[in-house]
């Protein structure tokens, strides 16, 4: 169940980024609420990587503004994104094969006692963290090579929380897994909101969204094109959002199906009506 709070933990206004001449984001707002998760969606180039890139430092905006926890930040750097308490999982995980669950967890906030590093302090921390959240992980000492692709998500998705994040950004999480996998890092998405964070998720996967998604943003050639309550839109509305047609492909089948279905019931009803 969501916790979601009445003001937004994180909210965009009239975000522009342009890359020399061609102008990437326009006007995009964007709201974030504390126990919620926003689906980022739209279609290639429609932004959303250049929109999560602004807001986690990585590419700060030329115009607008961005609020946090209701005041107004600068997010030049990865670095003050962290401080704020906006942590980012990137598609390529960024994680050391080499080394086991706790050495990639703590890398490079590793816990010291005097000169060693106190491996009994944070593998005891890695424990407690992945139960909280519901991981299946094995053991911690395995090495991240052992795991599972969905197990991989499940570290990177950790070691993120690790800062105390207020806001966690996703950039397409359930890509290339299986659907145990798929199921697994969806469950732990749903921990995220239930320790009352704010999510952002970027998925092409529509069945994903309906599974963890309180509300669509949906992003067209970089600027807003829609934003629904995942509760009260249907796919095909969605998708006329993401290609900015009225009508497409699946809106008609659909459309097709519904009329076939209408004229198979009228057939019925006459059926019945001449044998009564």
């Amino acid at each position: 169940m969501s916790t979601m709070s009445s003001r937004p933990i994180l909210s965009l206004r009239g975000i522009d980024k342009r890359f020399g001449a061609v102008q990437a984001l326009t006007g995009v707002d964007l709201d974030v609420h504390a126990g919620e998760v926003v689906a980022l969606v739209g279609d290639n180039g429609a932004g959303k990587s250049t929109l999560v890139k602004v807001i986690c430092g990585v590419g700060p905006p030329d115009g607008g503004t961005i609020t946090f926890n209701g005041t107004d930040v600068r997010i030049d750097t990865p670095h003050a994104a962290q401080e704020l308490g906006i942590a980012t999982v990137f598609q390529d995980l960024a994680l050391c094969d080499n080394l086991d669950v706790v050495g990639n967890l703590f890398l490079g906030r590793e816990l010291k006692r005097g000169a060693s590093l106190d491996e009994v302090e944070m593998e005891r921390r890695s424990g407690k963290l992945l139960r909280d959240l519901s991981a299946r992980i094995p053991s911690v000492r395995l090495p991240v090579a052992a795991l599972s692709g969905g197990q991989r998500q499940t570290v990177a998705i950790s070691r993120s929380l690790l800062g105390d994040p207020r806001v966690v950004l996703l950039d397409e999480p359930t890509a290339a897994l299986g659907v145990a996998q798929t199921a697994q890092v969806l469950n732990l998405v749903e921990r995220l909101r239930e320790r009352g964070l704010g999510v952002v998720l970027i998925s092409h996967n529509m069945v994903d969204v309906r599974a963890v998604a309180d509300r669509v943003a949906v992003l067209r050639l970089g600027r807003n094109n829609g934003e629904f309550r995942t509760a009260d839109v249907t796919n095909e509305q969605i998708i006329a959002a993401i290609t900015g047609a009225t009508q497409n492909v699946v809106t008609e089948r659909m459309e097709r199906l519904r009329e076939a279905e209408h004229g198979r019931t009228a057939e019925r009803g006459d059926a019945e009506g001449g044998m009564s």
